[in-house]
């Protein structure tokens, strides 16, 4: 019994070693492809393929006409807006502002998400096709750092960092806008899944006690879709080769545990 069990150990240390030599290469060939793809989606320079900024066009509604804004997004800046809301304290008035060229509109999360997908592309680009990995955990390590780059990328554009009603007045975007909102209110756009997304918020004094009031408007971004699938196709591969990885482990680990018990009878 103990021949078949040496002969399985060498039969999975040789898959094994075959695994670390060409089977990790070929999956982070494979990665980089998706994640290659994934960058072209980006309408801003992420990718010696994508070197320029896409322009696009979008409309977005809100619930029962409160809320209308025509968006032209320039890579990752709002470079135009027409917006026009009915807050529900005052729902007589419309009341309009806008964005113009000069003084556009950014949305960091689109910039910081290239930012990590470029950087999970260097990780794989910085093994080096010729590489050959010495350990288990020389593997791990690089399936590591690709998933983090990967999960920050995906969360950036899925969810919007939150604000204070304080913060979004105060920030920087706001001074975009033209003319200026009265001192209680203030607007933000963001990204949420494969939506663009803008609110308006208004600060109310009600019975002493201060309470902030919102309506929303979006619309679907199709390049925001494309993109969050591929980083979830990178990520499933990343765990894929990952679980690989670990079942050796797990095996060798049952075959000594058997060796073990069979010993002690």
């Amino acid at each position: 019994m103990e021949g078949t069990e040496v002969e399985e150990i060498n039969n999975l240390n040789i898959e094994f070693e075959w695994v670390i030599r060409d089977g990790v290469h070929t999956i982070l060939k494979k990665l980089r492809e998706i994640l290659v793809e994934c960058a072209r989606r980006f309408p801003v320079p992420c990718f010696p393929d994508n070197e320029g900024k896409r322009t696009e066009k979008f409309i977005l509604l809100g619930a029962q006409d409160q809320l209308k804004c025509s968006v032209t997004l320039t890579g990752d800046s709002i470079t135009q807006a027409d917006i026009s809301y009915k807050l529900k304290r005052s729902s007589s008035q419309v009341q309009r502002t806008s964005i113009t060229s000069d003084a556009p509109w950014k949305l960091q999360q689109v910039q910081d998400a290239a930012n990590h997908l470029q950087q999970a592309i260097n990780h794989i680009d910085n093994v080096g096709g010729d590489y050959v990995f010495k350990s288990r955990e020389e593997v791990l390590q690089i399936i590591g750092e690709l998933t983090g780059a990967l999960q920050r990328g995906r969360t950036s554009l899925i969810i919007p960092k939150k604000k204070a009603i304080d913060e979004l007045m105060k920030g920087r975007n706001m001074k975009s806008l033209a003319p200026n909102l009265p001192e209680d209110q203030a607007i933000s756009f963001f990204l949420q899944c494969h939506k663009l997304i803008i609110a308006v918020y208004q600060l109310l004094n009600v019975q002493g006690a201060v309470k902030m009031e919102a309506i929303q408007a979006e619309c679907s971004v199709g390049w925001l879709n494309d993109v969050l699938v591929l980083f979830t196709v990178g990520l499933t591969l990343c765990q894929q080769l990952k679980d690989k990885i670990n079942a050796f482990k797990m095996d060798e680990t049952r075959i000594h545990c058997s060796t073990k018990q069979k010993k002690s009878f």
